[in-house]
């Protein structure tokens, strides 16, 4: 597994994605919008008809944890390591077991809020970050979207991070080999 330690480069440093690495970026920033979109249709009905946290709500869990260390120390440029992911976990066995002592399962409309409110986050901001790099050109990973951004619209500079997992970052090499 890839680390989830903060590795800011200057600006500059890495390629812009090409018309590959771009397609690529709002692919996945659709996907992650399509889970989000599955989220918003549960809101207000979370819970089956036999009381179940819905599976959508669980099968969202794994991936969330594997990614909500990224989204946060990337996207806010915090060296938390895996520390969100932690903290996520613990959360939500707490708010299970809570579940669990008062009711005596963890199917509950508590655990099915909070899974609903922190995968909905993860995602929405992943996702978005996505398409925003992907119609930006931000260079290296999706996750520095919204600093690119700020630095565009302030004329600043933003610093960028090589993108720790996927093929994003082979695929902008190869772009980049390709274009020069």
């Amino acid at each position: 597994m890839a680390t989830t330690d903060l590795k800011l480069e200057d600006c500059g440093s890495l390629p812009k994605p090409g018309p590959v690495g771009r397609l690529m970026r709002l692919a996945f920033g659709m996907l992650c919008l399509a889970f989000v979109n599955g989220l918003l249709d549960l809101e207000g009905d979370l819970l089956s008809e036999n009381g179940r946290v819905k599976s959508l709500l669980w099968n969202g869990i794994i991936l969330c944890l594997f990614l909500v260390s990224y989204v946060v120390n990337i996207g806010y440029s915090l060296n938390w390591k895996k520390r969100p992911a932690i903290v996520s976990a613990t959360l939500l066995a707490v708010v299970g077991g809570i579940g669990y002592l008062q009711a005596g399962t963890f199917d509950t409309i508590l655990l099915a809020r909070t899974l609903f409110i922190w995968e909905f986050y993860v995602m929405a901001h992943l996702g978005l970050s996505f398409v925003l790099a992907a119609l930006i050109r931000t260079p290296g990973c999706e996750m520095r979207a919204i600093p690119h951004l700020i630095s565009l619209i302030t004329g600043g500079e933003s610093k960028e991070h090589v993108c720790p997992v996927g093929p994003l970052g082979p695929v902008d090499d190869w772009e980049a080999k390709r274009g020069s």
